[in-house]
């Protein structure tokens, strides 16, 4: 599955955007990845959590606590919105996710590549990565190639 999703991340191109770009309804969003079995989230949990995770320590300390705040972390698939990209959570119910809300826009820029960032009210993002330079202006990002 690993290897799958980063051929994916290999391939893909950067789309050319110019003009407003809306973030997409959550309603409309696919599903491309498959969820992690509980074997997979398992092995993941042991690996991650074994007593060389000081190795993996971003700082969080809760995540090897229990399998469960592990789940919070990595039980995720990739899904797709047009050109926005994110791995929403598998427990999320599908209800849930269709009804979610547009909570917030960002734009952030490394170097060559922008990321314009639409946050839900339950907490899911959705990424459209492009080569543009976008500003955020209200609900929407303004981007120009």
């Amino acid at each position: 599955m690993i290897r799958r999703l980063a051929a994916i991340l290999c391939v893909a191109t950067f789309p050319a955007m110019a003009g407003e770009v809306a973030c997409p309804d959550l309603a409309t969003a696919v599903q491309v990845g498959d969820c992690p079995t509980e074997k997979e989230l398992m092995t993941g949990f042991n690996g991650y959590c074994s007593d060389n995770a000081r190795i993996y320590d971003k700082g969080d300390g809760d995540t090897c606590h229990s399998l469960d705040n592990y789940k919070k972390l990595k039980d995720t698939a990739l899904w797709e919105a047009g050109d926005f990209q994110g791995y929403l959570h598998c427990a999320t119910p599908a209800e849930t996710r269709k009804n979610s809300k547009l909570f917030g826009i960002k734009v952030l820029r490394t170097t060559k590549i922008t990321r314009v960032i639409c946050t839900y009210d339950n907490g899911e993002e959705m990424t459209l990565r492009t080569r543009a330079e976008c500003t955020v202006q209200g609900k929407t990002a303004m981007c120009k190639d």
